[in-house]
C-alpha cells in the first residue's frame, strides 16, 4: 500500500549505474510506483552484459534479457535515464537526499535517427571501446547495434570540432550540436542504489603473460567480443595478429587474481566464463583443442554440471598449475606457455595459436572520490552495512557476481530503497 509522504520525504530513487543490476533496480522500483533517476556514465545502457557473446544460465545472447528491460524502460514514464552522466555529491538522509549529477555533452540530440550519414563523412578514427580496442569507430559513432538510447554520440577527445563539422553538414535532421556543453543537475531523492558494476583488470600489468606485447594474447572479455555476432570479427574466433583460424588455445585462469601484487581476491565466476568460452571455440571448430591452466577450478552456484560437460570433451585438457610465462615465436606469432604442472611435479611447455587470460573483475569505484555516505572496503567494493542509511548496493558494486545474481540483487536493492523511503515517511 502506498505511503503518504510529507514535503521532506521524496518518493524517488537514484540508481547509479545502467548495467543489469541498475536496470533491474530501476524498472522494479518504477513499476512499484516510485520515480527513478537512472544515471549511467557511458553513452548507452547495458553495462558489461551487453559486451558478452552469451550469458548464464541459459547461454543466450545478452539482448534476450536486455531488450525486455529496455522495453520496460520505454513504457515506464517514472524512469528518467541520464547517459554520459556521473554523480558528483550525495548529501542528506533517508527520504531526503540532495544529489548533483554532471551531464557530459553528447553533441548529438534527440533528433538523431541513427541513419549513419554522419559516419560516412567523418575523417577521424578512434579505438572501439566496446570491442576493447579491437577495431575502430569514427569520432561520431553508435556504441553498438542494439544501443539504448539508439542515437549516435561524438567522442569530444577525438572530434576535430568546428574545424571539420562535416557531420553537421551531412545531418538532414539538425541532430548535431558541436557547441553543447556540460551541465549539472540537482536531484531530490529518497534513497540511492549503487550499481556501478565492474571493469576488467588491466592485463598489461601482468608482465609475464605477454598481454599488450603479443597480439595473440587476449583477455576473457576480448574473447567474448570475438565470439559475439556484433563483435569485430562478426562472431568468428580469429587470431588478432593475422586473422587466421584458431586451432588451439590456452585459457589461463587467475590472471592477476588471488595475487597480492594484483587482485587479492577470487572473482568467483572467471573459471565458469572460461569454460563457456571453451565451448565457443569447440563449436566453431570441432577439431580445435583447448587447454585450461588453473589453480582451483570453481563453478559457483548450480553450474557444476556445465563444467562436467565441458571437461568431458576429449579435445579439452586441464592442468593444475601456475603459468610462469608466455613467449611468442616472432615468425609464426604462435605462443608458448610455460607452466608448472603441480600434480606431476614437473615443468611443461605448450604451443598454441591463442592465449586467453581470465582477468578478474575490478570494481568500477576503485580510485573514485565518494561522499562520506558511501563506504568502500579494502578492494574498493561498496560496503552496504558501512554506507549511510538509505544508500544500498547491488551487483558487482558490492562483490563479483554472475548476471543472474546481479539481477536478483538489483531487485533486492529496489525493495530496500522503497522500504527506506516508507520508513522515513513514518517518522
Amino acid at each position: 500500500m502506498a505511503v503518504e509522504t510529507g514535503p521532506s520525504v521524496y518518493r524517488s530513487i537514484l540508481v547509479v549505474g545502467g548495467g543489469i543490476a541498475g536496470i533491474t533496480a530501476a524498472v522494479e522500483a518504477a513499476e512499484a510506483g516510485y520515480e527513478v533517476y537512472l544515471v549511467e556514465k557511458s553513452p548507452s545502457l547495458g553495462g558489461r552484459v551487453a559486451q558478452l557473446a552469451k550469458y548464464f544460465p541459459k547461454l543466450c545472447p545478452p539482448y534476450c534479457g536486455l531488450e525486455i528491460n529496455f522495453q520496460r524502460i520505454k513504457k515506464e514514464p517514472r524512469i528518467r535515464v541520464f547517459t554520459l552522466a556521473e554523480v558528483g555529491t550525495i548529501e542528506g538522509r533517508p527520504g531526503n537526499f540532495d544529489v548533483t549529477v554532471t551531464l557530459r555533452p553528447r553533441l548529438v540530440n534527440d533528433r538523431c535517427t541513427a541513419c549513419a550519414a554522419c559516419v560516412a563523412v567523418c575523417p577521424v578514427d578512434r579505438p572501439n571501446e566496446f570491442n576493447f580496442g579491437m577495431g575502430t569507430t569514427k569520432a561520431i559513432y553508435l556504441p553498438h547495434e542494439m544501443a539504448f538510447p539508439m542515437k549516435y554520440v561524438i567522442d569530444d577527445k577525438a572530434c576535430l570540432g568546428s574545424e571539420c563539422a562535416k557531420c553537421v553538414d551531412a545531418c538532414r535532421y539538425d541532430a548535431i550540436d558541436l557547441t553543447a556543453e556540460s551541465r549539472t543537475l540537482t536531484l531530490k531523492v529518497g534513497a540511492v542504489v549503487m550499481a556501478t558494476g565492474w571493469r576488467p583488470y588491466d592485463a598489461a600489468r601482468i608482465d609475464n603473460l605477454g598481454f599488450g606485447k603479443y597480439p595473440n594474447v587476449i583477455t576473457n572479455v576480448m574473447m567474448e567480443r570475438l565470439a559475439a555476432p556484433n563483435g569485430p570479427t562478426r562472431g568468428k574466433i580469429l587470431r588478432p595478429s593475422d586473422g587466421g583460424p584458431v586451432r588451439s588455445a590456452a585459457f589461463i585462469q587467475c590472471a592477476g587474481s588471488r595475487d597480492v601484487n594484483h587482485l587479492g581476491y577470487c572473482s568467483s565466476i572467471c573459471c565458469l566464463a572460461s569454460l563457456k568460452e571453451v565451448t565457443y571455440l569447440r563449436q566453431q571448430d570441432p577439431s580445435a583443442k583447448a587447454y585450461i591452466f588453473y589453480i582451483d577450478l570453481r563453478t559457483p552456484g548450480t553450474y557444476a554440471h556445465f563444467a562436467e560437460k565441458v571437461l568431458s570433451d576429449p579435445n579439452v585438457s586441464v592442468m593444475n598449475g601456475k603459468v610462469a610465462k608466455v613467449l611468442e615465436d616472432p615468425q609464426t606469432k604462435c605462443l608458448t606457455v610455460e607452466a608448472e604442472d603441480i600434480l606431476r611435479a614437473e615443468k611443461t611447455t605448450l604451443t598454441v595459436d591463442l592465449v586467453v587470460l581470465a582477468t578478474g573483475m575490478a570494481p568500477s569505484l576503485e580510485g573514485a572520490k565518494l561522499d562520506a555516505g558511501v563506504k568502500l572496503d579494502g578492494d574498493s567494493f561498496v560496503v552496504p552495512e558501512g554506507s549511510g542509511t538509505g544508500i544500498f548496493a547491488a551487483g558487482c558494486a558490492r562483490s563479483p557476481v554472475d548476471v543472474a545474481t546481479a539481477a536478483q540483487e538489483g531487485t533486492a536493492a529496489a525493495i530496500q530503497a522503497i522500504q527506506a523511503i516508507q520508513d522515513a515517511a513514518r517518522r
